[in-house]
């Protein structure tokens, strides 16, 4: 295999970065911060995206859509969700060639405007729960960009629900992290993440409780995957999403709110990729059998499109490529940099003694095979490499996690991986003086690894960690 990337253990964020140009996942933008995202890498974000909108409609949310464009004030009657996003807001001041009556703010997120809407809706506690959902893409001015990681314009999906307890909400805020967000991140992406409280330093702007989904990448370093957050009624009293009660008295609604994004492919191509490219996780794959023809011969290209047609009535997504005008080595380390699952290599040699050649993206193996065998052989790859992908992930995390019983600890470990450390040891301005020095608290759970309800709660665990 030719060297074409940056080696991982040499320069990880050039590694990060050739893998995305070489396998033509995205390109920057024109405008400084902003990402386009190239059909190879939009077709993983599909996949991801109908996982995860599957997830969210089974937890009763309806998918819905509100604008691009959120008037100042909006932001203004939360004090404390304005002030957590005003550094990063884009706001536009003129329009139609004539300066605007209000300043309009291009989304950084929409309680505010979703907040109107739900206050406009309900009216009694029969229209509670309220469930909504929305995909969209939103702007968050960002001073160090990094392609799916950070960037100014990214795309997600963003959910705004409304309750008529406190108890109610928690609870789905806390379904949505675990059968939602922790489902897909373990069972798809494969992707073993740790679910957490965030501290009050890290939590949402606007919100009582944070909770998280945070995974360990090929550097050590952590990635928040997506959260859900508990509001309270602190945008319920901003908006006056209030409903008339069982009792006839009138009471102020519970919310929450809850997204992931873009992110989460780069959070795919750190925790799963090698020197050699990408290793897509068979289920998200849009590609899990690529059946390739080494080079012309009597049958060859008959022979592969019959194995591609079983592949295809087997339930795999599959694609043929028959472009023998291309070296084959070349067409080869191309599948290699898009993390194909299953190679299925057809060739005049192999097909003369009867056999197709498959070869696992995971593990690199290749096992000349029987042509009638090569269905169960791909469906068998499959289902162990995505369980493979995930549990060498997670014996990853284990090895780069130390237990530590001071702060001081807790910081020297961060340097090459994931510090466990007792929450009490390092209280908040522990936790500011780790900020000072590029370590965050990533989240907070409790001794026996559940998501506690307050860090407040006695001998919690705290994580500490450098994070993307």
């Amino acid at each position: 295999m030719a060297r074409v990337l940056t080696p991982r253990a040499e320069d990880f964020p050039r590694w990060y970065q050739d893998l995305i140009a070489k396998a033509k996942l995205a390109d920057n933008g024109p405008v400084r911060g902003t990402m386009v995202i190239r059909p190879a890498g939009y077709a993983i974000w599909e996949r991801m995206q109908a996982e995860m909108d599957a997830r969210i409609k089974a937890a009763g949310a309806e998918n819905a859509y509100f604008p691009l464009f959120i008037p100042e004030s909006y932001l203004k009657r939360e004090a404390e969700h304005v002030e957590g996003f005003s550094p990063e807001l884009a706001v536009v001041t003129h329009g139609g060639g004539k300066q605007l009556a209000e300043p309009v703010v291009v989304r950084p997120t929409s309680e505010t405007v979703i907040g109107e809407f739900m206050a406009k809706w309900i009216d009694s506690y029969r229209d509670l729960p309220l469930l909504l959902n929305q995909w969209a893409n939103v702007v968050r001015w960002e001073l160090r960009p990094r392609i799916f990681l950070r960037t100014s314009e990214f795309l997600w999906q963003e959910g705004h629900t409304a309750h008529a307890t406190r108890e109610d909400a928690r609870g789905y805020a806390r379904q949505i992290l675990h059968d939602a967000y922790e489902d897909l991140m373990v069972n798809v992406l494969g992707i073993p993440v740790v679910v957490g409280l965030k501290t009050a330093r890290e939590r949402f702007a606007g919100a009582t409780a944070t909770y998280t989904c945070e995974g360990m990448m090929g550097d050590g370093k952590a990635l928040q995957l997506g959260t859900s957050h508990e509001l309270g009624q602190n945008f319920a009293k901003a908006f006056d999403i209030s409903y008339s009660s069982k009792e006839g008295g009138r009471e102020h609604a519970w919310t929450t709110s809850w997204g992931t994004s873009t992110r989460m492919l780069g959070g795919l191509i750190m925790a799963h990729g090698d020197d050699n490219g990408l290793r897509v996780p068979p289920k998200v794959a849009p590609i899990q059998a690529y059946v390739m023809i080494v080079k012309d011969g009597e049958g060859v290209g008959e022979a592969a499109a019959k194995l591609r047609d079983a592949l295809r009535d087997a339930g795999v997504r599959v694609a043929l490529d028959d472009r023998t005008d291309t070296a084959f080595g070349r067409r080869a380390v191309d599948a290699e940099l898009r993390g194909y699952p299953v190679r299925v290599e057809v060739g005049p040699r192999d097909l003369a003694a009867g056999n197709a050649v498959v070869v696992r993206r995971t593990d690199g193996s290749k096992a000349p095979t029987p042509v009638a065998d090569v269905v169960g052989a791909v469906l068998a790859a499959l289902e162990a490499d995505q369980r493979a992908l995930h549990d060498q992930a997670l014996e990853f995390r284990r090895s780069r996690t130390v237990e530590v019983s001071t702060l001081a600890e807790a910081i020297e470990a961060a340097a090459t991986g994931w510090a466990m450390v007792p929450w009490s040891a390092v209280g908040a301005p522990g936790e500011a003086e780790a900020n000072g020095q590029g370590v965050t608290v990533r989240c907070l759970l409790r001794a026996d690894g559940s998501v506690p309800d307050s860090e407040d709660e006695p001998d919690l665990v705290a994580i500490l960690a450098r994070a993307y």
